[in-house]
């Protein structure tokens, strides 16, 4: 089963998934927690994480995914979070279309792995979005092969 927690896609990633026949056999919970708070209150991502790493930040996308896996109510055992900036935004913030994800996989012992990287994507706001939510989808195989290889 998966999770996803979302900030920039907005529930794009969870979309994409349930736009599939038969999705509901694999899709357990989407989290959208697009402000500092949301992701506080709902995937316990620490205050301290974002004030020193920033919202777009593979920290902050790493505690996203890792929290909704520690959900109580959540039976997925692969989580994919995604935060970034899809257009431009003010001040000395990164790039618009700077996206942070992460993948954090449940192993049979109760252990959490995770793996996570940044990208940056041109276009449109909702270009950035819909290519930041096909990215995400994307690196799931390719991570859990890697986590397969260890």
């Amino acid at each position: 089963m998966l999770a996803t927690a979302e900030s920039c896609t907005a529930g794009y990633i969870a979309s994409l998934i349930s736009s599939v026949p038969g999705s509901g056999s694999c899709l357990d919970v989407g989290f959208v927690t697009y402000s500092p708070t949301g992701k506080v209150g709902f995937l316990g991502v620490r205050e301290d994480t974002m004030e020193r790493f920033g919202l777009t930040s593979e920290e902050v996308a790493r505690e996203m995914s890792e929290g909704a896996l520690a959900q109580e109510a959540c039976c997925a055992d692969v989580a994919v979070s995604n935060t970034g900036v899809a257009d431009a935004s003010p001040g000395d913030g990164p790039p618009p279309g700077t996206q942070c994800f992460a993948w954090s996989y449940k192993r049979r012992d109760g252990r959490i792995e995770t793996f996570s990287e940044t990208r940056v994507f041109e276009g449109e706001r909702n270009d950035v979005r819909r290519a930041a939510a096909l990215h995400a989808l994307s690196r799931v195989e390719h991570y859990f092969n890697c986590l397969a290889a260890r």
